[in-house]
């Protein structure tokens, strides 16, 4: 079985960061480990507080998966701080790790910053140049091409900028603003438009998080980037479109929308099977 590894920060209440990854990677059919980076008390409605995990400890972790199971994706989530960064970096290329996609997460859903200013910096001279994606939105763009965005031809050239920049393929993400779900590849100077399926559901509460994890699975089983972007595209089209409703704020997506088996049944379902006792 495939392996994939999430280098991100916690959502208590399911719907983002590891939980959301753990989730996606799933459902995408390969076995998901997960390093944290920090623990967010968060839910649907915004975040409370964040304790950071030192860069030793984040290190640990990162030793305790590669030494034992190799994984053959990574996506790297919210790291808030250089000094995270610069550990994931170093551990990374120690490990000669391979199909690196990296969410730079800089503000929530409901509009919370979780990431300094500094850091952005160390994201994009350090852990960028090892990427073989980066899956900025709109917002996200903006910072790191340093340049507003507000039309399709805009969306390309902040995408090439950054593409051309830091060596990386560039996923922009185009469901801000602009294009609702239409999305803009570009790698190594070839670049592409991919349709996306607009669906009216206010509940997009770690969606980010979602597509790129399910990027990250996808090229773990061996698709080519851009096979791999199309099928985590329609994954999430298929995870909004079960129109979950859960919580005060913008909530999560079903990410279990296509779960079948006896071990998805819910009690008192005509297929499910009466309690087994083991025997005295």
């Amino acid at each position: 079985m495939r392996t994939a590894l999430s280098i991100a920060g916690t959502d208590p209440s399911g719907g983002a960061g590891i939980q959301a990854d753990l989730k996606a990677m799933t459902m995408n059919g390969v076995f998901a480990m997960s390093v944290i980076t920090a623990l967010v008390a968060q839910n649907t409605t915004g975040v409370r507080a964040i304790v950071e995990l030192t860069p030793e400890f984040l290190g640990q972790q990162m030793d305790a998966v590669f030494e034992d199971i190799p994984p053959d994706a990574v996506k790297i989530g919210m790291a808030s701080s250089c000094g995270l960064i610069e550990a994931i970096a170093e551990r990374l290329q120690f490990y000669h790790a391979r199909n690196i996609v990296a969410d730079p997460v800089m503000v929530t859903t409901s509009g919370d910053r979780l990431i300094s200013e500094q850091a952005v910096d160390v994201l994009k001279t350090r852990l960028f140049p090892l990427a073989d994606l980066v899956t900025p939105n709109i917002p996200e763009a903006e910072i790191l091409a340093g340049m507003s965005i507000r039309s399709r031809e805009e969306i390309e050239s902040a995408a090439k900028r950054i593409g051309d920049t830091y060596g990386c393929a560039v996923l922009l993400k185009g469901g801000h603003r602009i294009h609702d779900a239409n999305d803009f590849l570009y790698q190594n100077g070839a670049a592409l438009w991919l349709m996306g399926r607009r669906i009216d559901n206010p509940n997009t509460h770690g969606t980010g998080c979602t597509l790129s994890s399910a990027v990250a699975a996808n090229l773990a089983k061996g698709f080519a980037l851009e096979d791999a972007v199309r099928r985590a595209k329609d994954y999430l089209s298929g995870a909004l479109a079960a129109m979950l409703d859960l919580g005060s704020g913008s909530g999560p997506v079903n990410h279990a929308f296509a779960l079948e088996g006896p071990f998805a049944e819910e009690a008192g379902s005509r297929t499910s099977q009466p309690e087994r006792r083991l025997p005295a």
